[in-house]
């Protein structure tokens, strides 16, 4: 069993640095994507304050595809190019959403999400899908998180044998 327990008095680099810590011994000795997955997005979800959704959605076909996830009941589906997912998707790029509802497009899964970061995962050069965040908070995203998650990304797709269906 792996314990986690979140201090709310560290910095968010102090955090991401302890969630890279977890990850890694997570990911050591497995290398299972899904498990992994799954196992990443508990820790995320327990380890970073001001978060109510987080999960992945893997690429098959023109289409992004649920993954395992921590939060409210989610959207299943999502075209490439739709909402703040299939945006970050398209372009390749992280998208950091200080407020959803101004962002043309957004899938509103959660109402109660008012902020969101969304990460290309990107292995070898092809799209495998994203990591979305969700917060109730406005603004909640930063660098910080940007590069924090990053690193988090960057762990998983090293450790994780991935054979989704394109």
């Amino acid at each position: 069993m792996h314990a986690v327990e979140a201090d709310p008095t560290l910095s968010k680099a102090a955090a991401y640095g302890q969630v890279h810590a977890h990850l890694a011994a997570l990911f050591a000795d497995e290398h299972d994507a899904i498990a992994n997955a799954a196992n990443m997005c508990a820790l995320l979800y327990q380890m970073l304050p001001g978060v109510n959704w987080a999960g992945f959605y893997f690429l098959q076909g023109s289409e992004l595809v649920l993954g395992p996830f921590q939060g409210k009941v989610a959207c299943v589906r999502i075209a490439l190019g739709r909402g703040v997912c299939g945006t970050a998707a398209e372009r390749r790029e992280i998208l950091v959403v200080r407020d959803v509802h101004e962002f043309p497009g957004h899938i509103a899964c959660d109402a109660a999400s008012r902020s969101e970061i969304v990460l290309p995962l990107i292995q070898d050069g092809r799209l495998i899908g994203v990591l979305d965040l969700d917060s109730p908070e406005l603004a909640r995203f930063d660098d910080e998180d940007r590069d924090g998650l990053q690193v988090s990304v960057d762990l998983f797709l090293k450790s994780s044998r991935l054979s989704m269906r394109a």
